[in-house]
């Protein structure tokens, strides 16, 4: 049987959840596996840079501000980021498993750190597709 990537990085996640929980501290592992994505996203959960947001129907993404100033959407779901970097890395050159702002998405999930934003269905659906004619 074949793991696909997202797999191992939701295996990797999960032990290290269960670190954090048991010894309240983050893993030395983290920047062997991820690099200096991990330095860069515990940058972003100590400044507090991830919301998650929420609608009545249940459907969630997070947003991440990122160190330059602009704003990635992050779908944790599905292991995707909207930032080029992941863009170019992960998916172009598979040089990465995630990009910072994804990584510190998953961070902030463990550490349970994250802010939290409802918004209605339609204002939910507006976000995404303010994003979706950014990248355009």
């Amino acid at each position: 049987m074949a793991v696909t990537l997202p797999a191992v990085v939701e295996e990797l996640l999960s032990e290290m959840a269960v670190a954090v929980r048991e010894t309240t501290r983050i893993p030395n592992e983290l920047k062997f596996i991820f690099g200096s994505s991990a330095i860069q996203a515990l940058d972003l959960v100590d400044r507090q840079s991830i919301t998650l947001i929420s609608s009545p129907s249940g459907r969630h993404i997070y947003q991440v501000l990122g160190s330059s100033g602009k704003t990635y959407t992050c779908l944790a779901s599905c292991h995707y980021c909207s930032c080029p970097a992941f863009a170019f890395s992960v998916l172009r050159k598979s040089e990465s498993l995630l990009c910072k702002h994804l990584l510190a998405v998953y961070l902030s999930q463990v550490m349970r750190t994250c802010q939290q934003l409802s918004v209605s269905d339609k204002q939910l659906t507006d976000m995404l597709l303010i994003e979706k004619k950014q990248e355009a």
